[in-house]
C-alpha cells in the first residue's frame, strides 16, 4: 500500500510541475491567443500583422495592434527571446491586460515591458500605474505623472547596453508576483516595479512599427509556498 501512495503522490507532483509551466505558443498557430487590430474592424482585407513562421511568433509590425493571450494569468515568469528583423524601432510585452483600447482607442488596459531597441525594460503606465525606486529621476516632475493621454507614462528603465548588437537574440524575463514587476535583459536587472495597480491580467504582444521575432515565450507560475 505505501508503494501505491509513493507512487500516486509522485504522479501528482508530475502533473502539478507540468501545469505549473507552460509555452504560450506551440510552434504551429496562434491557438490560444487573438488579435486586437484597429484597422481590420472597418478594412476587412487588412493583413494580420502576427503570424508564425518557422516556429517563431512574428509581429510584422503593421498594422498596428495587440496579440492577446485568451488567458490571465498571476504571479509568473515569463521567459522569452527575441530580435528585431531588419530595421530596429518600437515593441513590447504588456501584462496584467484587461481593458482593450483603453488608450488612443488601441492600447489595452495594460503595464508594457518596452522592448524597443536601445529603450528595452522601460515601463508604460496604459491606464494602470507602478512605482519605482528614484521616481523623479526615471520618470520626470511629478505633476507630469499619469496614466492616461497626455501625461508622462514612461518610467525609464536602470541600464544602457544591456541589449544585444541588432540582429542578434536577446533573453528577456519578466517576473510578475503581488504587486511587484522585475525585468531582466540578457541577464541584468533592467527595472523593478512595484505597488502595482493590477496584479493579473493577460499578456499582450505589440505590433508597433517594427518587425520583431519571439522564439519562444514560456510561462512559469510561481509557488508562494516554494518562495
Amino acid at each position: 500500500m505505501k508503494k501505491y501512495n509513493l507512487f500516486f503522490c509522485a504522479m501528482l507532483l508530475l502533473v502539478g510541475c507540468r501545469q505549473s509551466q507552460r509555452d504560450l505558443f506551440n510552434g504551429k498557430d496562434l491557438e490560444g491567443w487573438h488579435w486586437d487590430v484597429p484597422a481590420m474592424d472597418s478594412l476587412p482585407n487588412t493583413p494580420n500583422p502576427f503570424a508564425m513562421r518557422n516556429g517563431q511568433l512574428i509581429s510584422l509590425g503593421e498594422p498596428r495592434g495587440h496579440l492577446i493571450t485568451d488567458d490571465s494569468f498571476a504571479d509568473y515568469r515569463l521567459e522569452f527571446e527575441y530580435r528585431f528583423i531588419g530595421e530596429p524601432g518600437n515593441c513590447g510585452i504588456l501584462v496584467h491586460a484587461s481593458t482593450p483600447r483603453a488608450l488612443y482607442e488601441m492600447f489595452p488596459q495594460s503595464i508594457e515591458v518596452q522592448l524597443m531597441h536601445e529603450n528595452a525594460g522601460d515601463f508604460w503606465c496604459i491606464v494602470e500605474d507602478i512605482k519605482v525606486d528614484n521616481m523623479e529621476a526615471r520618470r520626470g516632475p511629478k505633476e507630469e505623472w499619469g496614466i492616461r493621454e497626455g501625461d508622462n507614462r514612461r518610467i525609464e528603465n536602470l541600464t544602457d547596453g544591456s541589449e544585444n548588437p541588432l540582429g542578434e537574440w536577446n533573453r528577456g524575463v519578466i517576473e510578475c508576483l503581488d504587486d511587484e514587476i522585475k525585468v531582466w535583459i540578457n541577464g541584468d536587472l533592467v527595472n523593478h516595479g512595484y505597488h502595482a495597480t493590477a496584479t493579473s491580467g493577460q499578456i499582450a504582444i505589440q505590433a508597433e512599427g517594427a518587425a520583431v521575432a519571439f522564439k519562444y515565450l514560456h510561462l512559469k507560475r510561481i509557488n508562494h509556498m516554494s518562495e
